[in-house]
């Protein structure tokens, strides 16, 4: 276990690794019966230590599980909360560009509370358990927002006396989750957020119509109270971060526009780092980086100026100039480099092979050893 507190480190990643065959494969088979649950996570933690093995080789200072204990980057860790259940085969409002739809989503089932067997606690004690001395055990969590989202609290009414008495417990929940995961030896959390950039979306598709703008500045408000109450509650010495995600299935995505529409909910939420998607032309400019960083010396904006979508690799001097851009708004000190996502939001993963991903995160160590030589 270490207490180092640095993160994020200049070359960072955001989480999700591919799934190889052989955890697929189990996983298949222990829902169809063939192996216990047991024999099925005996094969996913020694996958685990081998993709952690290859993240120290490379030379990450934080690494994660690849979330190879999970199927969805958010839907599980939201099951694993009391008051919240399953909901397979669910239908959404917007399908992934080319109308690849995901499958599931979840429900309210009574009111929100903490849940000291989530089934993440175990999944991170065990990567813990294996990160060699002076590397961080990243844990990742979905922000709360989500569960305002995409019809998953719309019975609210059923269990509370009104929707901000359900924020509240929201609220309690992830913070009282947070200590348990702090508990354990967790120093490093990222909140993987894709609910900013469904705003950026929307704010920017309702630009000028106050009317059709409002719902969306409403969410908007309430993530930010969510994020700032639980944000508020965290130890000192806890690294927290997030992950601005324009959605991340199988080489897709979901949202574009640029961070304008909503570098002013977000430069005040007090997070050690941002990781902000950059990786092609629907991103946006850097112009609102100056607003999100808020000339705080201890934030830093991790640019993900190298997709993990594709294989092919970017040119150093391509990324070594979109830092050039970034450093005249942004000191290089408050800067760092990662993927502009990760490699398996779902365990279906992007369409790249494993040696294509581990040949994308040695790019982002070779050009953060050049950007901070």
């Amino acid at each position: 276990m270490t207490t180092t507190t640095h993160a994020p480190f200049h070359a960072d990643l955001v989480g999700s690794l591919l799934r190889p065959a052989t955890l697929k494969q189990a996983h298949a088979d222990r829902e169809a019966g063939k192996i216990t649950t047991e024999a099925e996570q005996a094969i996913q933690q020694a996958e685990i230590r081998r993709i952690v093995d290859k993240q120290v080789e490379l030379g990450f200072k934080a690494v994660t599980d690849g979330e190879f204990s999970r199927q969805y980057w958010h839907l599980d860790f939201f099951w694993g909360l009391s008051g919240v259940a399953e909901l397979r085969h669910a239908t959404y409002d917007k399908n992934f560009k080319g109308d690849i739809a995901p499958a599931d989503n979840v429900k309210l089932a009574g009111r929100v509370t903490f849940n000291p067997a989530h089934p993440f606690f175990d999944a991170f004690s065990y990567l813990n358990s294996i990160v060699p001395e002076g590397v961080l055990a990243k844990q990742t969590i979905p922000t709360p927002s989500l569960l305002f989202r995409d019809h998953r609290s719309d019975n609210w009414a059923e269990f509370y006396p009104s929707i901000d008495a359900l924020e509240q417990d929201v609220i309690t929940a992830y913070v009282q989750t947070i200590q348990r995961f702090y508990a354990l030896g967790c120093r490093y959390i990222q909140i993987d957020d894709t609910n900013w950039a469904f705003l950026i979306h929307n704010l920017r598709r309702t630009a000028g119509d106050k009317t059709a703008a409002q719902p969306f500045i409403e969410l908007a408000e309430r993530s930010h109270r969510l994020l700032a109450g639980i944000l508020a509650q965290v130890p000192d010495d806890l690294t927290v971060t997030s992950h601005i995600c324009r959605g991340n299935f199988q080489s897709t995505y979901l949202f574009t526009g640029g961070y304008e529409y909503v570098a002013e909910y977000l430069k005040d939420l007090p997070y050690d780092g941002l990781f902000l998607e950059y990786d092609n032309p629907r991103s946006g400019s850097f112009a609102p980086l100056e607003t999100i960083w808020n000339h705080d010396a201890n934030k830093t904006l991790v640019l993900g100026v190298i997709t993990s979508k594709f294989p092919d690799l970017e040119a150093p001097a391509q990324i070594e100039h979109h830092f050039d851009e970034a450093k005249a708004l942004i000191p290089l000190a408050n800067l760092a480099l990662s993927t502009q996502c990760g490699f398996a939001s779902t365990e279906e993963g992007n369409k790249l092979t494993e040696a294509q991903q581990w040949a994308k995160l040695q790019l982002v160590q070779e050009i953060a050893q050049t950007l901070w030589a």
